[in-house]
């Protein structure tokens, strides 16, 4: 059967990676932003912990602080998870690294700390955070310096189809991927712009919105070499779909249990 023209314009512009590179990022339960909930924060050392201690993978959420460190906190602002306020783009690493988590024991990690923690026992995403308002290079910049020598399976991921552009570019040893959302979106221009994101982006897989799947879109990219991850899987009907139409699950809550 030939091609379609899409099909030729995806593999010419995204190509797909070596299956070797990314073969362990398949199969694996990764728990979202760690293995966290009732005294365990989310993205915490303790919660990067426990999946470890269990087997999980590991999502994790990175982005700057003001003097150019990567941190590992979801939120743009501090004041859902700890008790202080602001942004986190305005506090240094050091103030950061002094901010508890509400709920735990933990402060705020760099994501130094985290990969000195996990140290390559169990596969890691990394995911970087990103707005139209910010440049990506320092964060990107960041996120090299502190994975130069990491020994484990770990890639970077992100919504910005600048950040997996980018490691392509200047980081290429460095697993990349994009994550995706139709956000209840079929129009036509919602599939041409998620087209274009994808050539933008030159992934090697994909982290594609539970809600969303089955996707054509995705099992297109899966049928030709890219692993397709899915998030967040949260209960039973999650699971039974992430399996029919996904490579991984990133999961958090009961299914973890």
């Amino acid at each position: 059967m030939p091609l379609s023209p899409f099909a030729l314009l995806d593999a010419w512009f995204a190509p797909a990676p070596a299956a070797a590179r990314v073969g362990w990022m398949r199969g694996v339960t990764y728990a979202h932003r760690g293995l966290h909930g009732p005294s365990v924060p989310e993205n915490s050392p303790a919660a990067f912990a426990a999946a470890v201690a269990r087997g999980f993978g590991i999502e994790c959420d990175v982005q700057r602080s003001s003097d150019g460190q990567a941190i590992v906190f979801h939120d743009w602002d501090l004041a859902r998870l700890t008790e202080a306020t602001g942004a986190v783009i305005d506090r240094s690493a050091g103030q950061l690294a002094q901010i508890g988590l509400t709920g735990g024991s933990d402060a705020i990690p760099s994501l130094h700390k985290v990969l000195g923690e996990i140290a390559g026992r169990v596969p890691l995403l990394i995911e970087i955070k990103s707005r139209s308002d910010l440049r990506i290079t320092p964060l990107c910049l960041a996120v090299r310096r502190v994975l130069e020598g990491y020994r484990g399976p770990v890639a970077v991921m992100s919504f910005d189809p600048r950040v997996s552009r980018w490691f392509a570019t200047h980081s290429p040893h460095v697993v990349r991927g994009l994550v995706m959302t139709d956000d209840g979106k079929g129009t036509l221009v919602h599939r041409l712009k998620r087209r274009w994101s994808l050539w933008s982006a030159r992934p090697e897989f994909l982290a594609y919105d539970i809600r969303d799947l089955p996707s054509r879109f995705a099992a297109a990219q899966r049928r030709r070499g890219l692993p397709v991850l899915t998030w967040t899987v949260r209960n039973a009907e999650h699971v039974e779909r992430a399996q029919a139409h996904a490579d991984a699950p990133i999961a958090e809550g009961a299914v973890l249990s």
